[in-house]
């Protein structure tokens, strides 16, 4: 079966920290990717609130660590990995402010490059 599947692109910094990431994680966030590059939605996969439509979080706990990839469902027919870091607040689950301010410069920054 022929599948419609969006090419993946990726912020040279967040796929430097990803490629840090311990392999189990790699693998999950790479079969979660996958997924969204289809259409569809991983289970491990959430909207990422506040930074507008198409902005998702995947988020794996592994072993003490909580692991965190965020990308962008569509800009300019791709899906843009633009964030990976693990998450190390032990203040709650909530995504700490210095994250989501690099979300949002990254963000804006691909948006302005990627304009046509």
């Amino acid at each position: 079966m022929d599948r419609d599947t969006r090419p993946v692109g990726w912020i040279g910094a967040a796929r430097k920290t990803f490629e840090s990431f311990p392999a189990a994680v790699r693998d999950r966030v790479a079969t979660a990717l996958t997924i969204a590059a289809e259409g569809g939605q991983s289970d491990i996969a959430k909207p990422l609130k506040g930074l507008g439509p198409g902005v998702m979080q995947i988020a794996i706990r592994y072993r003490t660590d909580a692991w965190r990839v965020v990308y962008v469902t569509e800009l300019a027919g791709r899906l843009w990995v633009i964030h990976a870091f693990r998450k190390k607040s032990k203040t709650g689950i909530g995504m700490p402010k210095a994250e989501i301010d690099l979300i949002r410069r990254r963000l804006a920054r691909l948006r302005r490059e990627l304009r046509p």
